[in-house]
């Protein structure tokens, strides 16, 4: 299967480019063919950890953003699935619907054979749960939507839970899994080295390096992520 996963919630803080960086990871542990794009102007963050699979898109620019599709055209021949992962920057919902839309891009790749699949962010506030039933509203049935629950950003999401969106989402086919939480100080560690999850698991030197236990802390944390990614259209 091949995929193009806008990994969104549209509001900062949620774990967008956490998230995008795990699915990078997953892909590359998996030997799984992925091209990535960063919207983030101000952190790139995306990019920054994942720097030889990851470049910047301008997401007001059609030009900038055709290259996103034009991966799956590129690929035409090869043997290989190609998937490609966006990280979308906070408040970026409004420019790409209209790309989307006017691109008639679901359509486009529904004849192609890809999987378009819009990835909601969320935490226990209100705030995501207007966005989500936003976003459904915005794509209704074109998509996949995967509701992501990010238990490092609360952990009661009982008002998402028993919310219109979240029916009308799950009308729609959503799917709904949960985020762990990697323990915060090792998760700092990473930040400050610019480490992809491989390099904190394998390195072993500099002042950021992880210890013993939570380098095994970061496997455990990762296996579990990728036996929930193994249940989505990736």
């Amino acid at each position: 299967m091949r995929s193009l996963n806008f990994i969104g919630g549209e509001k900062g803080g949620v774990g967008k480019s956490v998230t995008a960086r795990l699915l990078a990871q997953y892909f590359i542990d998996h030997n799984r063919p992925f091209v990535g794009f960063d919207t983030d102007r101000s952190h790139a963050s995306f990019s920054r950890f994942y720097a030889d699979y990851a470049s910047p898109v301008v997401i007001d620019s059609y030009e900038s953003l055709d290259a996103v599709a034009t991966v799956f055209e590129d690929e035409a021949g090869e043997t290989a699935p190609r998937s490609v992962v966006v990280d979308l920057a906070a408040q970026t919902a409004a420019p790409l619907a209209r790309w989307v839309n006017d691109s008639d891009l679901l359509g486009l790749l529904a004849e192609m054979g890809v999987a378009v699949n819009f990835w909601h962010l969320a935490d226990a506030g209100k705030e995501s749960v207007d966005l989500l039933d936003r976003l459904v509203d915005t794509y209704g049935d074109g998509p996949n939507y995967i509701v992501v629950k990010n238990l490092g950003r609360g952990s009661d999401f009982s008002l998402l839970d028993a919310s219109p969106a979240m029916h009308k989402a799950q009308a729609l086919g959503a799917q709904v899994v949960s985020l762990a939480q990697l323990h915060e100080a090792s998760m700092r560690k990473i930040d400050r080295q610019n480490a992809s999850f491989w390099s904190a698991v394998n390195g072993r030197t500099g002042p950021d390096a992880l210890g013993l236990l939570e380098r095994q802390r970061l496997k455990t944390w990762l296996r579990g992520t990728y036996a929930t990614l193994d249940g989505l259209p990736l």
